[in-house]
C-alpha cells in the first residue's frame, strides 16, 4: 500500500512539473528592437552599453557641454493688448446718410485713405456729400455703419488701430515684484507662434497691488511689425533679471530628475555613464552646470530616459545579436520632467 501511494505521488509531481514547463515555454520572450540582447546584471548599477542599432532604435542624440550666454529669467503670464494712444474712433460732424463704404472689417488702411461717403442733409440737387478718411494707418477693427444708414454727428463710424507696437499686460506676484525694473529686456512667446520669440521691454510697473491675487500689473512694450500679435492673445513673458555671457551649460533635455537628484548620461567610448550634476541659472533651453561635468562632455539629450531604465537594471550589451531581450524593472521610479 505504501509503494502504491509513493507511485501516485511521483505521477502527480511529474504532471505538475510538466505543466510548469509548458507555461514557461508559452510566455513570450521580450525583444529589444533591432536585435542584440541586453545583459541584466545583479551587481551594482553601472555604465550602459548599446550597439549602434540599439542607439538608433531609441533615437539617441547627443549634446555638448559648453560655454554659452545664459540669462536668469522670471516668467510671467499675460495677454496682448492694444496701446490706447494708437487707437482711433472715426466720426463726422454732419448728419446724413451713408451712400458708400470703401473698406471692410480687418482691412489695412493708410492715414488719409477714404473710408466712406456721407450724403449730408442739406438743400441741394443733389445734396452735398462728404468723404470720411482714416486719421491714421492701421487695421479696421470695427465698421459700425451700413450703406443707407442714417447717422448723426459724433456717431462712431469706424474704429482703427495701429498695431505696429502693442502691450503685453502681465501680472507679477508680490514676492517677485522687487525683481522687476523699468527697461528690462523681455522674451515673449505665444501659443499661436510657439517657435517665435518676440522681444520687448518693461514699460510700466503698476502702482498698486491687487488685494485678492496679491499681484501687480506689468506692461511690456513690444514691436509687432508683421501684425501677428492680436488683442487678447495669451502670452508668456520671460523677464531677463541678469545675464552670464559665458555660462557652462547643457541642454535642458539632457537633465533627468528622480528621487531628488539631477543627473545626465555622458558618453564614454561605447558606454554611457550616469553623472550627478548641480545646476545654477536656467532658461527655456539651457541650464548652467556648476558641478559634475567638464567642457566637451557629450551628454544624451534624447533617449536618456531609456538609458535610465537600463541603468536601473545594470544593463549592458551582449556580444550576441540574438533577437532576445530583457524584462524591464516593474518598479521604475517616477521621473520628473
Amino acid at each position: 500500500m505504501t509503494e502504491l501511494r509513493a507511485f501516485y505521488r511521483l505521477r502527480i509531481l511529474g504532471a505538475a512539473v510538466a505543466v510548469a514547463l509548458s507555461l514557461m515555454a508559452a510566455m513570450p520572450t521580450p525583444v529589444f528592437a533591432h536585435g542584440d540582447e541586453i545583459e541584466v546584471g545583479d551587481s551594482a548599477k553601472g555604465p550602459v552599453s548599446l550597439t549602434p542599432a540599439q542607439a538608433k532604435a531609441i533615437g539617441l542624440t547627443l549634446g555638448i557641454a559648453d560655454l554659452r550666454p545664459l540669462a536668469d529669467l522670471l516668467v510671467l503670464n499675460g495677454e496682448i493688448q492694444l496701446l490706447a494712444d494708437r487707437q482711433a474712433q472715426v466720426s463726422t460732424r454732419i448728419s446724413g446718410q451713408v451712400s458708400a463704404l470703401y473698406v471692410q472689417l480687418g482691412d489695412r488702411v493708410q492715414a488719409g485713405q477714404r473710408l466712406a461717403r456721407i450724403q449730408a442733409r442739406l438743400v441741394g440737387d443733389p445734396p452735398p456729400s462728404v468723404d470720411v478718411s482714416s486719421p491714421k494707418s492701421g487695421i479696421v477693427d470695427a465698421v459700425n455703419i451700413a450703406v443707407g444708414q442714417s447717422i448723426e454727428p459724433a456717431t462712431a463710424l469706424f474704429e482703427i488701430s495701429d498695431r505696429s507696437q502693442v502691450n503685453m499686460v502681465a501680472r507679477v506676484y508680490e514676492e517677485d515684484l522687487g525683481k522687476v525694473r523699468l527697461g528690462q529686456d523681455v522674451r515673449i512667446r505665444t501659443l499661436s507662434y510657439p517657435d517665435k520669440v518676440f522681444k520687448g521691454k518693461v514699460s510700466l510697473i503698476g502702482p498698486a497691488l491687487d488685494a485678492a491675487s496679491r499681484t501687480a500689473v506689468v506692461w511690456i512694450r513690444l514691436a509687432n511689425p508683421d501684425g501677428l500679435l492680436k488683442p487678447n492673445l495669451f502670452a508668456k513673458a520671460a523677464v531677463v533679471l541678469k545675464q552670464n555671457a559665458a555660462a557652462f551649460t547643457i541642454s535642458n533635455a539632457a537633465i533627468i530628475e528622480a528621487n531628488g537628484e539631477k543627473f545626465v548620461f555622458v558618453k564614454q567610448g561605447e558606454q554611457f555613464d550616469r553623472v550627478d550634476i548641480t545646476t545654477g541659472l536656467a532658461d527655456d533651453e539651457f541650464s548652467e552646470v556648476t558641478d559634475g561635468l567638464v567642457p566637451g562632455d557629450a551628454v544624451v539629450t534624447q533617449g536618456n530616459r531609456e538609458l535610465y531604465t537600463l541603468w536601473l537594471t545594470g544593463g549592458g550589451k551582449k556580444k550576441t545579436a540574438a533577437a532576445k531581450g530583457t524584462e524591464s524593472s516593474d518598479k521604475t521610479p517616477q521621473l520628473k520632467k
